[in-house]
């Protein structure tokens, strides 16, 4: 039969938003109400009548409440096939009542391994056993019997058993179940992955001063990359194409993704968000993020055609956009400071056009003129992602890469590099102005596509070279972009340079100084490059390529 009808629930839930009033709405159905300890507490407070667990399977909770629920007379009664005469049989003989209704959520796993200070046995005493038992057994016979893992399904269930007598149809069972087992499967990760964690973390403390560097190092990358990788991502939306029209694609996020990151941020605006437009925000936020002064960036094809930074939001926007005002066309902004009503004012200037707008927050009044004065206001897509600062945490995290029949999984390259470890390598040191210039455009080469050439100048973008097979080819690039804005810029590269062709370049565009990570063996000749042009030049020793 595709409706069964609710005539017993059992409840043991560990949030109970929204319990007490669930219950009443199943009591109006006349539904009998079975529940245990704090659950069946809080009903019976509220004047529901309810059974006690023990009085059902006639054995008290024990074990200091580690067995509850896990008796025949539960399991039996959620598991048994109504139409299959011997199980009905079977319950009958043993005294077994059937189980209509599920409404489990479990015990808070991650908010306990995430408490500061938090011991190996607190998180292994908060594993629920009998909880994910009961899920999975209702789950598994969702054609006879509905599971509640969240508060939300609670008005879905009532409204449905309104429409029916108290009854719930087969397709709302089936869409309760997927849930139930992608919930269970949720918060066995979470325990595989915290469990893991601190296992391994013991056994790096174990290995400190005990074994050699390699072995500690060893020690340090099986935390970072298990033997078995288990990755949990809950979609979040269907995209309408993937990078092409023909291809299909999808948003998936972290169930517990940092605020400040992509996955948090919130759409107020605009158009429904395509695949690449997603990878365009991401890169505008990564990059934004970098900076602690105001900054703005354009990004285009996740690369930056325009970054800056100034004393004021609107500023930094006027000097980014500026960068390359062609390639900013249909481009990505991205601000690292709410955007107020100057800034919106500047990006809604007659004959532009912006397809994205990310930032932590926007003042009412720039919300207003974003979404009203420029032609594109139906169109643009703008997101607030909140505080960059909280994805910090989140920067240490991998980056995953897919190639066909496998993963390729690295640490993510985040953090500044430090600039007072600085080596100067030519016989003109820097000065102060060029140091910071220098600073600013290394932040951004490492944003942009290898082979990286960018071209800087009071502290914005006039020239970048992207993903070119030949890193001369992105000096030729980032030149002609720049022009005549070239002369008195410094110029960064994501990687050594191969030959001093690269040096000569930038000297003839009036480059005055280069930071690079240096390595190459034949660093001595862009060396004496730099050093017949009169040019600065500094090594970082950090390379930051970006396939």
């Amino acid at each position: 039969m595709s409706l069964r009808t609710i005539r017993r629930a059992l409840l043991s839930v560990s949030d109970k938003t929204g319990l007490v009033a669930f219950a009443r709405g199943l009591a109006a159905f006349r539904v009998e109400l079975i529940s245990t300890g704090g659950t069946r507490k809080v009903l019976a407070e509220a004047g529901l009548e309810v059974r006690d667990i023990s009085e059902v399977t006639g054995f008290p909770e024990m074990l200091d409440g580690r067995v509850k629920t896990l008796h025949p007379r539960i399991h039996g009664g959620i598991l048994a096939v109504r139409d299959n005469p011997e199980h009905i049989k079977t319950l009958q003989a043993h005294d077994i009542q059937p189980i209509d209704l599920v409404v489990c959520n479990l015990y808070p796993f991650e908010a306990t391994a995430a408490r500061p200070g938090v011991t190996y046995e607190e998180i292994v005493e908060n594993i629920d056993i009998g909880g994910p038992s009961m899920v999975r057994s209702a789950a598994k016979n969702y054609r006879d019997v509905a599971v509640a893992t969240n508060p939300s399904h609670y008005k879905l269930i009532l409204n449905e058993m309104k429409r029916h007598g108290g009854a719930l149809h087969l397709m709302m069972r089936q869409i309760l179940a997927a849930a139930a087992f992608a919930y269970t499967s949720g918060y066995d990760h979470a325990i595989a992955k915290n469990l893991s964690t601190h296992l391994i973390d013991s056994l790096s403390a174990e290995l400190t001063g005990v074994e050699d560097e390699k072995s500690d190092e060893s020690a340090k990358s099986e935390e970072a990359f298990p033997p078995l990788l288990d990755l949990y991502l809950e979609r979040r939306q269907l995209l309408r194409y993937g990078e092409n029209p023909h291809q299909r694609a999808a948003f998936y996020i972290e169930p517990n993704a940092a605020a400040g990151s992509l996955a948090r941020a919130e759409v107020l605006h605009g158009k429904e968000l395509s695949y690449n437009n997603l990878l365009d925000l991401d890169s505008a936020l990564n990059l934004v993020r970098e900076f602690t002064e105001p900054a703005a960036v354009v990004v285009k094809h996740n690369n930056p055609c325009g970054a800056a930074c100034a004393d004021s939001l609107v500023e930094a926007f006027r000097n980014a956009y500026e960068g390359d005002p062609l390639s900013a066309f249909g481009g990505i902004l991205g601000f690292n400071r709410e955007v107020d009503e100057a800034a919106a004012l500047q990006i809604s200037e007659p004959n532009r056009f912006v397809e994205c707008i990310v930032a932590p927050s926007y003042t009412d009044a720039a919300f207003q003129i974003l979404t009203t004065r420029p032609s594109w206001k139906k169109n643009v897509r703008i997101l607030r992602a909140g505080s960059l600062d909280g994805a910090a945490q989140s920067l240490a995290n991998l980056d995953y890469r897919r190639v066909r029949g496998g993963l390729l999984v690295q640490d993510r390259d985040a953090g500044g590099d430090d600039f007072a470890q600085l080596k100067v390598v030519t016989k003109r040191a820097p000065n102060e102005e060029e140091l910071r210039e220098l600073s600013f455009a290394w932040l951004v080469c490492k944003h942009v596509k290898s082979n990286a050439i960018v071209l800087s100048k009071s502290a914005r973008i006039v020239g970048v070279g992207a993903g070119q097979m030949s890193r001369v080819d992105s000096v030729y690039m980032a030149v002609r972009k720049a022009g005549e804005r070239s002369k008195g810029s410094v110029m960064a590269s994501d990687a050594f340079f191969p030959f001093r062709d690269n040096v000569d370049e930038a000297a003839r565009a009036g480059v005055t100084a280069i930071v690079q990570p240096g390595g190459s063996v034949r660093d001595a000749e862009s060396i004496q490059a730099c050093d017949e042009h009169g040019l600065a030049m500094v090594f970082t020793g950090v390379r930051h390529f970006r396939h």
